[in-house]
């Protein structure tokens, strides 16, 4: 099978260059399933129904959350309840929703089934519960109920957390990739038939400070004084998405798409394999 997976979608410029692109790119690249990381893809902080539905129905299969997942949480436990919408599994126990969606996927070799796990780090983030004991469990759940094809997004703010993650589940899950910097890496790699990248960086925005005006931002870093964060309205926008190609829990290839607005044209670069 041949997954995809966004990030971190920020605002109006995010889910517009995804409306306008992401079938297209599906398409062009026989991509069989995607999954995306939508938990600033309402004004900057959040995500509502409405703007849930228009990601699903631009071609998004399953959308991962993090920090902000409850930044609107009136809308967030309904999409809990009804979407196919993921929050960090590794909450404190007791709030609704679930990190962990089994898929059925049409490939052309038939149905097979792909686990989505969402999960959060610790530094510098909500409090959590250990992600990397919570990983170890929920890898071995899947295990036992013969789930081979594993993909984490692991949304964290320390690069060490997200490498920590690589170095344990390595030859055990299929892929994994961190979100949540909005800045991305240049580490895409297959190591020990499991695809990784630190950071996928964000869709929406490039010409500001992480996807929001750059006014607020710079006022605070001079002055320590900050204010509302808002998303432009105009920008030059940026689509990113890492692909990988997987074989009975194996990754077996994989690569980085860009899409920049201003341009027809795609940046791939392919994945270093070990």
């Amino acid at each position: 099978m041949r997954v995809a997976f966004i990030g971190d979608i920020v605002g109006r410029p995010g889910r517009k260059i995804i409306k306008e692109n992401l079938a297209k790119i599906r398409d062009e690249y026989n991509i069989d399933f995607v999954i995306a990381n939508a938990e600033n893809a309402s004004h900057g902080f959040g995500l509502t129904v409405k703007n849930c539905d228009e990601l699903l129905k631009a071609g998004i299969d399953v959308i991962t959350g993090g920090n902000h997942s409850f930044d609107k949480k009136k809308d967030m436990f309904v999409l809990l309840e009804t979407k196919a919408v993921l929050r960090p599994d590794n909450y404190p126990e007791g709030l609704a929703g679930s990190g962990v969606k089994i898929c059925d996927i049409e490939t052309e070799d038939g149905i097979e089934k792909l686990a989505v796990i969402n999960l959060m780090g610790q530094f510098a983030m909500p409090t959590v519960e250990n992600p990397f004991n919570w990983a170890k469990k929920l890898v071995n759940e899947l295990h036992e109920q013969d789930v081979k094809n594993i993909f984490i997004d692991f949304h964290g703010e320390a690069t060490s957390e997200k490498r920590i993650m690589l170095m344990m589940f390595k030859n055990l899950v299929s892929g994994i990739c961190g979100t949540h910097t909005h800045v991305s890496t240049d580490d895409l790699q297959i190591m020990d038939n499991t695809a990784y990248l630190t950071d996928i960086g964000l869709t929406g925005c490039r010409d500001n400070v992480i996807g929001m005006d750059s006014y607020v931002p710079i006022q605070k870093a001079c002055t320590g004084i900050g204010g509302h964060f808002e998303v432009p309205n105009n920008c030059k926008s940026i689509l990113q998405m890492m692909v990988i190609d997987i074989e009975e829990g194996k990754a077996k290839d994989a690569f980085k798409i860009k899409k920049l607005c201003n341009q027809s044209e795609y940046i791939i670069t392919k994945a270093m394999i070990d």
